[in-house]
């Protein structure tokens, strides 16, 4: 099949899907409605679907006509809590809820690439899961379908995300590093209370607090290789009661984002060091809460990044290919990059000034140019067919 022709073809059907999602935007792991109308459509097709009772999201599966392996395509569907502000003419009907991240594109995407696989089944050499994950904004989402075994016959698996910093249309499929790791921490530091008229004699949770959120930033400034990526943030503190007391609770939370596994390491490390060694410094003492949520998202398969490639230069010829800087932003589609090592993300590139599609995810402004989905349609058949044909036979 000629995948970019028969994509293109189907483009209103493509965008017309993602005005329905959009319209009926649904929270993390409450997608019960947006589950439904990905499985009547996946349904009407014919597709076989899977369904869950205790989790939203689906999985359907497109069984080829040749035998081969089994390749995984997932597109999250759960959006923000944002009241929209974007202006286009299909806003979500959901007060307070918007898809601000692109999820609905991603779904309608993914839903374009199932009609394409569907209609070329015969061809496939193997097999073609495709999930519609739940709660993708959580940092967890994924976890279940891999956790309850939906996915552990999968052997290569891809993802893609519209992204800002590239040009309109554009595929960025690039080698290493593509998204940071997200790990969230929480200090809390004890004191003791006093008036505020004789700070001598109690301990100032407050001030410690302070001096533990400017030594943390030494983590980057002085501590970590300046040629790894790694941010620190405090981007929380609750603490004190009243103008005029000394308080003894100060409780800080933050993020840590870093490319590699080493800067990872380092900064849970010293933030644990730097904590106990201030806090102890204002005679007070503090306990950290370290959550280790996302894996950074690592293009590491090179071999599977060159089907990848290969497959948009076959559909849209080298110029489609672009690059983008690595992002600090994460994703939950790590979780299964951790499992299935022969995985890849992608980023589709939707930064258009004349559209107006300016505006970073998670804004209340946030709108691309849809004239774009059904190259993302297009790429996600395309690197399925091309994985399971040369993968045929066993050999990688």
């Amino acid at each position: 099949m000629d995948y970019a022709q028969r994509a293109s073809q189907l483009s209103d059907a493509i965008i017309a899907h993602r005005h329905y999602l959009h319209q009926h935007a649904e929270l993390s792991l409450k997608e019960t409605e947006t589950t439904a109308y990905l499985t009547s459509q996946l349904q009407a097709l014919g597709i076989p679907v899977q369904t869950f009772e205790d989790y939203p999201g689906c999985i359907a599966t497109i069984q080829g006509g040749k035998p081969g392996k089994t390749v995984l395509l997932r597109a999250d569907i759960d959006a923000l809590p944002i009241q929209e502000n974007s202006g286009v003419d299909f806003q979500s009907q959901t007060p307070g809820v918007m898809h601000a991240c692109g999820h609905d594109c991603h779904a309608s995407m993914l839903l374009g690439a199932a009609q394409l696989l569907w209609e070329s089944r015969d061809e496939l050499s193997g097999t073609v899961k495709l999930l519609f994950q739940s709660g993708e904004e959580v940092f967890i989402g994924s976890h279940y379908y891999w956790d309850k075994g939906h996915l552990k016959d999968v052997d290569a698996a891809m993802g893609m995300h519209v992204w800002l910093s590239a040009p309109n249309g554009k595929l960025c499929i690039q080698d290493g590093p593509l998204m940071a790791s997200c790990d969230n921490f929480k200090i809390t530091v004890h004191g003791v209370s006093c008036h505020g008229s004789t700070p001598n004699i109690g301990k100032d949770a407050i001030v410690a607090a302070s001096a533990i959120i400017m030594a943390l930033q030494t983590v980057v400034s002085r501590i970590s290789d300046p040629r790894d990526m790694l941010v620190v943030t405090v981007g929380k503190i609750r603490a004190g009661t009243q103008f005029n007391i000394i308080t003894d609770t100060a409780v800080l939370e933050g993020t840590v984002r870093a490319h590699g596994p080493e800067a990872r390491r380092l900064a849970a490390e010293n933030i644990q060091r730097i904590v106990e060694t201030t806090a102890s410094a204002m005679g007070c003492t503090a306990e950290l809460e370290y959550n280790y949520l996302e894996p950074p998202v690592r293009n590491d398969d090179t071999a599977l990044n060159d089907i990848a490639r290969d497959a948009a230069r076959k559909l849209y010829g080298e110029e489609i290919l672009a690059t983008t800087p690595p992002a600090t932003g994460s994703e939950d589609f790590s979780y299964l990059m951790e499992k299935i090592p022969s995985s890849l993300f992608v980023f589709l590139g939707c930064y258009d000034e004349e559209t107006g599609s300016v505006h970073p995810v998670h804004n209340e402004k946030f709108k691309i140019n849809e004239t774009i989905l059904h190259v993302g349609a297009a790429q996600y058949a395309q690197f399925a067919a091309d994985y399971l044909e040369k993968t045929a036979g066993g050999a990688k």
